[in-house]
């Protein structure tokens, strides 16, 4: 943190690192050759990044992304408040609000459709259910949170019931906190969100 604040960093995305099944990460750690990862050590360092970052004029907009005033990450926040993209090129992804559409990885395939002007790519049409469902998971990892008006205008106005009545349990816990219009994580709550979201899917 110190070398970035020198440095003037504009923009920090700072991941806590995730062992995948089938990495070779994954192999080393179940053989003994290396340790696996300590959730209390990420605790404390994720604690420490938030306070240091603070300090230096940081916003901790997303769960896992700081910026300098004027900096956040356009393209990011517009995933995160369900806006509308366009993916060009191999593995590109586009979201349309209801649907999803990723092009062909492989790179010869892409270039040689583009050549016949075909966009090689598979779509899914995504359900209410899977848009709340993301919604949630995306808007309550940023500053701004869950708004309630967008899920009202999005969902319903049970989809708003449904979201305060689950929240109401965390609120209480001091992990949620409702402000105005909208629900958004405490620091306390940060820790937990992965856990907190999955309890507001609908399947």
């Amino acid at each position: 943190m110190n070398q970035a604040v020198a440095l003037n960093v504009q923009h920090l995305s700072c991941y806590a690192l995730t062992v995948e099944p089938k990495t070779p990460l994954n192999a080393l750690i179940l053989k003994g050759e290396k340790e696996d990862i300590d959730t209390t050590k990420q605790a404390v360092h994720f604690e420490l990044l938030t306070k240091h970052a603070a300090q230096a004029g940081y916003e901790h907009y997303e769960l896992s992304n700081l910026a300098l005033p004027g900096y956040r990450s356009k393209h990011n926040t517009s995933y995160w408040q369900q806006k509308k993209y366009l993916g060009i090129g191999p593995s590109a992804h586009s979201f349309t609000g209801g649907t999803r559409q990723w092009n062909v990885a492989n790179n010869a395939l892409y270039i040689s459709s583009i050549e016949k002007g075909i966009v090689p790519f598979e779509s899914e049409t995504l359900s209410l259910a899977t848009q709340y469902n993301e919604y949630i998971m995306t808007s309550l990892r940023t500053i701004e949170g869950c708004s309630y008006a967008y899920v009202h205008e999005k969902f319903g106005e049970n989809a708003v019931y449904r979201t305060k009545k689950i929240a109401a349990h965390y609120i209480d816990k001091g992990q949620l906190m409702e402000r105005e219009n909208s629900l958004a994580a405490t620091a306390q709550g940060k820790f937990f969100l992965d856990g907190i979201a999955a309890d507001f899917f609908e399947v």
